[in-house]
């Protein structure tokens, strides 16, 4: 860029009224002279100055006013630049009228600045008006090139044709864009080997060069762009362009091996036998390299079935249907493999489509097998114990494999049944009859279980169905057994009849009734017609009588065979009324009567049980307590309250009788010891004997009794002495007490055979007991 244009500007000279101003007076802009016009007299052509000068200060230009005044012109400026900002950039000699430049420009952010110059005198009176002056920075390649990112990312298809285009890049220059400064070119400064792509260098855009993109071999290409201004020839500056090659399904899939061999258990469905492994190039996870299976020979029952592993890409291979080892112990499956996406037309076909899988079914325990459940058998009402019902067995599967088999009942809940644990026989233990809480429509259900002896052993269960066939045992029950008819044929003289009937159908209704044979005569009076299936009706065929009349009918149900039983019907034969019926007393004294009779009847019987009853349980008590007298001294209270028996209330002794009695002694008969001479009774007569010598000791406790028994002997055989012997004074204090209350020691015997006359002469205490015993 040349020197800056310096512009001289020659003035007229300064007006008279302008030159006498004063030397030394202050400026003044709005001084004017009268209202005439001023003419403008300067102009300042725009004035280039190049951005970022170094050399500062700098003379752009000197501006002179035509009406140059002997004592000299005043100049200034103002404008962006001087007085607004940016401040401080432009400045001028206010009396020589030179313009200078003081700072750096930069026309990226400034490309012009319009001033205003303005010419005073001394004494500050305008000159001439203000006048235009516009500075232009002009332009220097400064800037480089900016991509708008710094990373371009764009995709295209694999095997896509030369000349597809993937993206446009763009980058932009702040210098001046009409000049060569921002004129940008593009170009690709690296992309690997193959140079599989071209970028138009005015454009940017970028596109496909060469045939053979292959996303197997190269997944992903990065190029590193350039763009320079000057037309390419000035400042450059680069990005990176990502390109991603998007799959197609141009790679078929490929087993990795020809055989597979697996292995199963037997009975088990829907578990996982293997897995079949593949391999395909294309972009995992994408249809393009899911594979489908399918199993083309080998299973034509459809025991199998395959399946996908969507992360592994594997097919899985399991039991769709349970196996079993006897039946066949191995199967050869053919295994075809494709995506499910279909190929591309121009991709090869694979060889290792097909895949040959060996399955191996293992042996293995299965449990027992009831080839029919539930078993339905029928088993006669009432058939007595040990009928046979059914043999009911169970099979085993492994028919390679010695095992015995077992049965056990698992479910009888009336106990009516009994079974064979070796050869699953079903008999009955108990009749079985209607009706039942434990049958279910005529059903009895019970459960067999069948268990072999394989480690750890396996049961099954099955249902047994019993059906209790309905046996006619059961003859029909006239119901009522009374009932009153009116005497008169004709009138009203009928009765219906009815029956029931326990046994279930078809061994009940219809009924058949009728007028006994064995009284043929009854016909002459009587007649039974039928009415339905379960009733008949009774008619009078002569005028009959008032009274009660006992009629002996035959009864039949329609079983097989039919059963029958001839039963009384009471028929009460009363007056007949205007409408054919009984009169209304008499039916009603009638009906009182007929049920008084049988409501007699139940309350005798009842009563005659109860009394029977109440008997018994006297003749009990009577019984029990004079067992309990005899053993009284044996018995051992559950609650023992103490050792000793105090004498609280005397029982027979004499109030003067006050020493109790050890009952250890009687626990504990070897602490016994003999005495010289047995001790005598205060209370006895003068003239009673006393034993000759002691009794012998029981020498253990099984003795006790025989010791009390010759103790009741010595006693019994002694009549100088009451009934009793001393060691029978106690006290009674309830039923927790060690002995029960006893009124003689000989209570076992009758009063008949007991000889109380001698207790008048014990004196007149013992005169209310010679009262009560004496005769």
């Amino acid at each position: 860029m040349g020197p800056p244009l310096l512009l001289a500007c020659l003035l007229a000279p300064l007006c008279a009224r302008g030159a006498s101003t004063a030397p030394g007076s202050p400026p003044s802009w709005r001084q004017h002279e009268g209202p005439r016009r001023v003419k403008r007299a300067w102009v300042i052509p725009p004035i280039s100055v190049s951005e970022n000068h170094k050399r500062i200060p700098h003379l752009l230009v000197q501006i002179k006013s035509d009406k140059q005044q002997p004592g000299g012109v005043i100049y200034s400026i103002k404008g962006p630049g001087v007085d607004e900002e940016p401040l401080g950039i432009f400045s001028i000699d206010k009396f020589s009228g030179k313009v200078f430049l003081n700072a750096m420009l930069d026309r990226e952010e400034n490309d012009r600045f319009r001033l205003k110059a303005f010419a005073l005198d001394l004494g500050g009176v305008t000159l001439e008006d203000p006048t235009d002056l516009e500075i232009i920075v002009v332009d220097q390649n400064d800037n480089r090139p900016l991509f708008r990112q710094d990373v371009f990312t764009g995709r295209v298809v694999e095997g896509a044709e030369p000349g597809t285009c993937v993206m446009t890049v763009e980058a932009t220059d702040a210098d001046d864009p009409e000049t060569d400064n921002a004129a940008l070119r593009f170009s690709i400064l690296e992309q690997g080997a193959g140079g599989m792509f071209s970028i138009n260098a005015t454009t940017g855009e970028i596109c496909t060069a060469r045939p053979g993109l292959d996303r197997e071999s190269v997944g992903v290409y990065n190029l590193t762009l350039q763009a320079a201004d000057m037309s390419g020839d000035g400042l450059t500056t680069t990005a990176t362009a990502v390109i991603y090659l998007e799959d197609i399904n141009d790679n078929a899939p490929e087993f990795t091996k020809e055989e597979f061999s697996m292995e199963v258990e037997e009975q088990a469905a829907g578990v996982d036998v293997g897995r079949v492994l593949v391999h395909d190039k294309d972009l995992a996870g994408s249809p393009n390299w899911l594979a489908k299976f399918t199993i083309l020979e080998g299973d034509p029952e459809g025991a199998f079935a395959i399946h996908t592993d969507p992360h592994t890409n594997d097919g899985v291979l399991s039991v769709a249907k349970p196996l079993d080892h006897e039946v066949r112990d191995r199967f050869q499956l053919t295994v075809s493999v494709q995506n499910q996406q279909p190929l591309e037309p121009a991709a090869p076909g694979s060889p290792r489509a097909l895949a040959t899988v060996q399955v191996r079914v293992r042996d293995v325990n299965e449990a027992p097998v009831f080839r029919e459940n539930p078993r339905r058998v029928s088993v006669p009402e009432g058939a007595p114990p040990g009928t046979p019902v059914t043999t009911y067995t169970a099979s085993d599967p492994d028919t390679r494999q010695l095992q015995t088999l077992s049965y056990a009942l698992l479910y009888d809940p009336a106990g009516w049944l009994q079974l064979d644990p070796h050869s699953g026989t079903v008999r009955t233990k108990r009749e079985l009859r209607h009706p039942s809480a434990f049958l279910q429509g005529g059903w009895y259900i019970a459960l067999v279980l069948a268990r072999d002896d394989a480690e750890p052993p396996l049961s099954a269960t099955g249902t047994l169905s019993i059906e209790i066939l309905e046996v006619n045992d059961h003859a029909p029950l006239l119901q009522p057994p009374a009932g009153m008819v009116c005497g008169r044929p004709g009138r009203g003289g009928s009765l219906l009849l009815g029956a029931t009937d326990d046994d279930r159908p078809p061994h009940g209704a219809p009924f058949h009734f009728q007028l006994s044979p064995q009284h043929p005569q009854l016909a002459r009076n009587w007649s039974i017609t039928r009415f339905n299936v379960t009733h008949a009706v009774l008619a009078v065929l002569v005028d009959l009588p008032e009274g009660p009349y006992s009629l002996p009918l035959l009864l039949r149900d329609s079983g097989t065979p039919p059963r029958e039983q001839q039963q009384l019907l009471n028929v009460s034969v009363c007056p007949c009324g205007r409408d054919g019926t009984c009169e209304d007393g008499v039916l009603a004294a009638a009906t009182a009567t007929a049920g008084i009779t049988l409501e007699a009847l139940l309350i005798i019987l009842g009563s005659s049980i109860l009394l029977l009853l109440l008997a018994l349980l006297g003749a009990a008590q009577v019984r029990g307590r004079r067992r309990a007298l005899r053993k009284g001294l044996l018995q051992r209270s559950r609650d023992d309250m103490r050792d000793n028996i105090l004498n609280y209330d005397e029982q027979g002794g004499g109030e003067e009788d006050q020493d109790a009695y050890d009952i250890n002694q009687l626990r504990h008969p070897q602490l016994l010891q003999p005495r010289a001479k047995p001790p005598m009774r205060r209370d006895a007569p003068l003239r009673s004997g006393t034993p000759s010598a002691p009794r012998k000791l029981p020498s253990g406790p099984s003795d006790i009794e025989d010791f009390i028994n010759e103790g009741l002997e010595a006693a019994d055989s002694d009549p100088s002495v009451p009934p009793y012997d001393t060691a029978l004074i106690y006290d009674y204090e309830g039923s927790g007490s060690v002995a029960s209350p006893l009124s003689s020691i000989v209570s076992s015997l009758t009063d008949e055979d007991q000889d109380y006359d001698y207790l008048s002469e014990w004196g007149p205490r013992f005169r209310r007991l010679a009262d009560l015993y004496g005769q």
